[in-house]
C-alpha cells in the first residue's frame, strides 16, 4: 500500500510538471499573437514612441479603417483568390503527390530507385529563378493567370514525395496488396480503397503543410502576377506596405493624406492580423480531421 501511494504521488507530480511545461510553451506561442493584435489596435505614434506591449496603447481602429477604406474591395477580392488557390492547390497536391509516391515505394517496380533519385535530386539542385521564370512564362504561359499561383508551388514538393514514399513503404505491407490482388482487385482499387485509407495521417499532415504554404505564398505572385485583380492576400498586403512606405518617405504628398497620419507601424500589424485570422479560425477544424486521421490510420487489424 505504501509503495502504491508513493507511485501515485509520483505520477501526480509528473503530471503537474508536464502540464506546467506545456502551459508555459502554449503561453509562449500565444504571446506573439497578443502583441500582434494589441499593436494593430494601438495609436501609431504612441507605438513608435513607446514600443510594443501586450495591451493596446491609445486604443484606435485607424489602421483597419485606413486599410479597408482605401483598399476594401481589393482586400476582399484577394481573400477570394487566396482561398481558391489554397483549396485548389492543396487538393491537386494531395491527388498527384501520393500517385507518384506509391509506385516509388513498391519493391516490384523496377524503375522505383531511378525515379526516387530523380525526385531526390530536385531537392538538392534546381535551375534557378531565371530559367524557372522563362519556363513558366514562355513555355507554359501562366503569367497573369490563376495557375501561376498554383503550378510552380505544386511542382516543387519533392520533400513531400519522399515523405509519402517512406510512409507507404513502412505502413502498407506487400502481403495486404497481394491478398487484394488474389481477390481480383486491380491497381486503382488497391490504391483508392486500401492505400489511401491507411495513409490518412500522412495525407492530413502534408495537406496541412501544403495548405499553409499556399496561404502564405507571396513569391509566385511577385514573379508571375502583375494584374492586381489576381493578387493574393499576401501580395496585396506587401503592395500596401510598399505604398505606405513610399508615401512616408516623401517630403510632401498631394493625396490629401498627411504623411504623419499614415499608420506605418500599426498598419503592418493590422495586415498581419488580417492574414493570420482565417488560419486561426480554420485550424481547429483541420486539427480535428488530422487527429481523426491519425486515430483511423493507426488501427491495425
Amino acid at each position: 500500500m505504501g509503495d502504491s501511494g508513493v507511485v501515485g504521488r509520483g505520477e501526480k507530480l509528473f503530471q503537474v510538471i508536464i502540464y506546467t511545461i506545456l502551459g508555459i510553451m502554449a503561453l509562449l506561442a500565444i504571446l506573439p499573437f497578443l502583441i500582434l493584435l494589441a499593436s494593430s489596435l494601438s495609436d501609431n505614434q504612441t507605438l513608435v514612441r513607446e514600443g510594443y506591449s501586450f495591451w493596446p496603447k491609445n486604443f484606435t481602429l485607424y489602421a483597419y479603417e485606413y486599410l479597408f477604406k482605401t483598399n476594401g474591395p481589393k482586400v476582399f477580392r484577394s481573400y477570394g483568390v487566396t482561398f481558391l488557390v489554397t483549396i485548389a492547390g492543396t487538393a491537386i497536391s494531395l491527388l498527384i503527390g501520393p500517385m507518384l509516391a506509391w509506385p516509388l515505394s513498391r519493391k516490384d517496380y523496377k524503375r522505383s530507385k531511378v525515379l526516387t533519385f530523380v525526385v531526390f535530386f530536385t531537392m538538392l539542385f534546381n535551375g534557378g529563378l531565371v530559367p524557372s521564370y522563362i519556363m513558366w512564362t514562355q513555355f507554359f504561359h501562366v503569367k497573369n493567370t490563376i495557375w501561376a499561383l498554383i503550378f510552380p508551388t505544386l511542382l516543387f514538393n519533392g520533400f513531400y514525395i519522399i515523405l509519402y514514399k517512406n510512409n507507404f513503404a513502412s505502413n502498407i505491407h506487400p502481403a495486404l496488396i497481394e491478398a487484394a490482388k488474389i481477390d481480383g482487385a486491380g491497381e486503382w482499387y488497391v490504391y483508392f480503397k486500401i492505400v489511401l485509407p491507411l495513409s490518412l495521417p500522412i495525407l492530413a499532415t502534408i495537406g496541412l503543410m501544403v495548405g499553409l504554404g499556399y496561404w502564405n505564398d507571396w513569391a509566385n505572385g511577385l514573379y508571375y502576377i502583375t494584374n492586381d485583380r489576381l493578387f493574393s492576400l499576401q501580395q496585396l498586403l506587401k503592395s500596401i506596405i510598399d505604398n505606405v512606405r513610399a508615401l512616408a518617405s516623401m517630403s510632401g504628398t498631394s493625396s490629401g493624406v498627411s504623411v504623419g497620419d499614415l499608420p506605418g507601424a500599426s498598419i503592418r500589424m493590422a495586415m498581419a492580423v488580417i492574414g493570420v485570422i482565417p488560419v486561426m479560425i480554420l485550424y481547429p477544424f483541420f486539427q480535428k480531421a488530422f487527429i481523426a486521421g491519425i486515430s483511423l490510420g493507426g488501427v491495425k487489424e
